[in-house]
């Protein structure tokens, strides 16, 4: 199958560790690390490491995103950047070792110019081709429309394409528009979308079941952060609980969960089982330090604790 994903507000993602953090003074950093991040690029990078072949695509601008894709490249994945002006935002990381603490910093994106906006639904157009699935995930930069999502999605509406959305706030409001394969809220971004500000556990299968009989989408996936994640199809709710593990950082958990979903999808497995492998590489991410995703050995680990 044919898997293209697009980040249309990457960023460079820096990590780094201080001794203690305390304000008005110089803190020294220390075992600094660099990773290509947002939504899409986190999830072509997890899907390579299952050994699923997919295009990222991408806008990239300045030396940031200069540096954004040479990182891809070190990786070898199959990548289509899309040059613009604007600088590719960056992202910082710091745990405190003192307390164990992580702080996170998510710098704002720019937004596409016209020319730009082109550009990317040309190119997708190309890359999208028939019985693809192609992945939206991450933000929209703020000075760039809600429903942006929405206008790419209708620019495949004469192509069969399966369409995953990851995505949230404004942006998620309005993928409701269209209906797509697959969408993974979190429980307070489905309250959201429900116009609620929180949703028990009745409610939440009710609301999510909603959103597949109403054609929205044909799965919905639940995160519950720690708890695991749920799952809304035809079939029926569906739970997968997490395993006990050390988490050492959420950075990139929700992105490699998408990409857990797409390898199983990809695969021809069942609804539990497509369930069961966003939890594995969501879970497996969390035993990384600083901005790693999941790793061979640590999806591996999660697979056998899911099996026992």
């Amino acid at each position: 199958m044919n898997i293209v994903t697009l980040t249309i507000n990457p960023a460079l993602d820096k990590s780094a560790k201080i001794d203690h953090l305390v304000p008005e003074q110089k803190l020294k950093c220390k075992a600094i690390e660099f990773q290509a991040g947002g939504g899409g690029v986190n999830i072509s990078r997890v899907l390579h490491t299952l050994g699923v072949n997919n295009n990222c695509m991408f806008t990239c601008g300045g030396d940031t995103g200069k540096t954004l894709k040479g990182l891809l490249q070190d990786e070898k994945l199959e990548i289509t950047p899309i040059l613009v002006e604007a600088w590719t935002r960056e992202n910082l990381a710091v745990v405190d070792t003192k307390t164990d603490l992580q702080y996170r910093f998510g710098m704002p994106g720019h937004g596409l110019t016209a020319t730009e906006i082109e550009v990317v639904k040309n190119t997708i157009n190309k890359l999208v081709t028939d019985n693809s699935m192609f992945i939206m995930s991450g933000s929209i930069p703020d000075t760039m429309p809600s429903d942006f999502y929405i206008e790419l999605i209708n620019s495949l509406s004469a192509k069969n394409v399966k369409i995953i959305v990851d995505t949230s706030g404004e942006a998620l409001k309005a993928s409701l528009k269209k209906p797509v394969f697959l969408m993974k809220p979190n429980q307070g971004e489905l309250a959201q979308l429900a116009g609620k500000d929180f949703l028990t556990k009745t409610e939440q299968e009710a609301f999510a079941m909603q959103l597949v009989n109403n054609k929205h989408a044909e799965y919905v996936v639940v995160s519950l952060g720690a708890r695991g994640a749920f799952l809304a199809s035809q079939s029926g709710i569906f739970y997968q609980n997490t395993p006990s593990v050390k988490v050492k950082s959420t950075i990139g958990a929700g992105d490699s969960m998408v990409a857990g979903l797409v390898y199983a999808i990809a695969k021809g497995m069942s609804a539990q089982d497509i369930l069961k492998w966003g939890v594995v590489c969501g879970v497996a991410t969390t035993m990384t330090g600083g901005t790693n995703l999941a790793s061979t050995e640590n999806i591996h680990i999660v697979s056998e604790l899911l099996d026992e």
